[in-house]
């Protein structure tokens, strides 16, 4: 039978379901609005409603894919933004496969420590079964508590969709309680206290990344209901961004629109993140992602990170010098006040130095400080031989400092690798001039000193040269073998991609 036509007109609901359900695994009807076209001899039947909306269950759950567990009453907004209702039938309709509209929101969520708890649970295979159940159900139910949609990736990584930027930030920051047993929410509506077996799970930390809130990042969904497009991309992007930060703790970055829409979203009646003055978003300029420069905000929701409150003006100065290029004076002025501002107001610190800094072979939140101060008159002496050597001097010290914000640490390291470039090309040029004016610049015995000493030193070379090509020089290959096996432990190498 072909045609629902065929059948007499004494067609039984049961007898409707079955010629309809052929026809959805055989996948001739894959959307609602072909159900309505073959059902259309009886749909006008009142008895036919029910088998109708049980067929578009089943569409649903083969072709929908990702948000196939979508509903108007659980997931009102996403419904609204995701699902082209049908005018007959309200509850039902025909998932849009293009979407470029503002209020859809995408949040890549990592779990810390996911490969080494597989490993040690590998002879209690229980506890991996309850994280699994943990992962699959729980944080399901905590994504539909805050009206959005998740779905597991690739063991440890989540996909949440969210239809506004508050639900985007709740959602992940609930997932965060959950994990971390911690309760930044504070929303009794939405609960994210462990049960049953899950209390048994050790504590995992979350890095996340959030982007959305813009109609020029569009987002489609492929033929089996999956998600692809830019703003997955970006949001993997900043979720890698925020696991590089924060290796260990739970981090989360979004793109600046986020944060934008969130505070509109919120401008009159507030969340209870807001309420509760419970996040502070701190600027952490661009990244570049595939060609796009995307502009980031990290959301600082650890009481003892709010610290970073206190140097975000300075952090948005140097973020404005360097997007202005201005590398003549202000990016390293501001470098290194905001440097100052973090010693600052971070915890005390005592860094034992193997060399000593200016005669220091301790350095504390103070006399780092004085660094900073030093640096900063030496390039203003336009001694950039100094400035630059401390900016390394200041990058080792940081490195060694526990708890030392790692994104004040990048741009460090940035802004000194681009100055450290102009100094060997600054170098390079000053000894050209100091060859051309070296009878002006050393007088007397001191110039035939000069003298003297460059042309022992190019003879030096030469020679030096020489001598390691001589035959004379025997048993090299032992030596150098014996190299390899004294620094045997040093010579270790192991390409690493992934998580710490």
């Amino acid at each position: 039978m072909k045609d629902i036509s065929e059948l007499s007109n004494s067609i039984s609901e049961y007898e409707l379901f079955s010629f309809l359900y052929d026809k959805v695994i055989e996948k001739e009807i894959v959307s609602f609005s072909k159900l309505k076209e073959i059902a259309a001899p009886v749909i006008r039947e009142k008895w036919a409603y029910s088998v109708i909306m049980r067929v578009f269950e089943l569409i649903k759950r083969l072709n929908w894919g990702f948000f196939a567990a979508i509903n108007p009453q659980t997931h009102a907004k996403l419904w609204r933004e995701m699902v082209i209702s049908d005018r007959d039938f309200p509850e039902a309709g025909d998932l849009k496969k293009t979407l470029q509209i503002s209020n859809l929101y995408v949040a890549m969520l990592d779990i810390h420590g996911y490969t080494r708890f597989c490993m040690d649970s590998r002879k209690n295979l229980s506890m991996m079964h309850t994280l699994d159940w943990a992962i699959e159900n729980e944080i399901r139910r905590i994504s539909t508590q805050c009206g959005a949609i998740s779905q597991r990736e690739r063991g440890d990584e989540m996909v949440v969709v969210a239809a506004s930027a508050t639900d985007a930030l709740m959602v992940t920051l609930c997932i965060i309680d959950y994990f971390s047993k911690t309760d930044v929410v504070q929303n009794p509506e939405i609960s994210t206290k462990r049960t049953g077996n899950a209390e048994a799970l050790p504590v995992f930390k979350i890095s996340a990344g959030i982007t959305g809130g813009n109609t020029q990042s569009p987002l489609i969904i492929t033929e089996r209901g999956n998600l692809a497009g830019f703003l997955l991309n970006s949001g993997a992007r900043l979720q890698t961004r925020a696991n590089e930060l924060s290796p260990v703790e739970s981090r989360i970055m979004i793109a600046k629109q986020v944060l934008m829409n969130f505070q509109k979203e919120n401008a009159n009646e507030k969340c209870s993140l807001v309420a509760n003055n419970a996040l502070y978003f701190f600027d952490t300029g661009h990244i570049e992602f595939k060609g796009v420069m995307i502009p980031t905000c990290e959301v600082v929701f650890n009481k003892n990170e709010r610290y970073k409150e206190k140097f975000s003006e300075e952090m948005v100065k140097l973020l404005t010098s360097i997007r202005d290029n201005l590398w003549e004076q202000r990016i390293f002025q501001d470098l290194m006040e905001l440097l100052a501002k973090v010693v600052h107001v971070m915890p005390g610190f005592s860094i034992t130095l193997q060399e000593p800094i200016q005669g220091r072979l301790t350095i504390t939140n103070d006399s780092y400080i004085e660094l900073c101060r030093l640096a900063m008159r030496s390039y203003s002496n336009e001694d950039y031989y100094l400035a630059v050597e401390l900016m390394h001097h200041m990058i080792n010290i940081c490195e060694q400092i526990s708890g030392f914000d790692r994104l004040i640490l990048d741009y460090l390291r940035g802004v000194s690798s681009k100055y450290t470039m102009l100094l060997d090309s600054f170098s390079a040029f000053i000894d050209r001039e100091v060859d051309d004016k070296a009878s002006l610049i050393f007088q007397g015995n001191l110039y035939k000193t000069w003298l003297a000493a460059k042309n022992g030193v190019q003879a030096y070379e030469k020679l030096k040269t020489l001598g390691r090509k001589s035959r004379d020089i025997t048993k090299k290959k032992n030596i150098w073998l014996n190299l390899i096996s004294q620094n045997n432990a040093q010579m270790e190498f192991t390409l690493y991609s992934g998580k710490k």
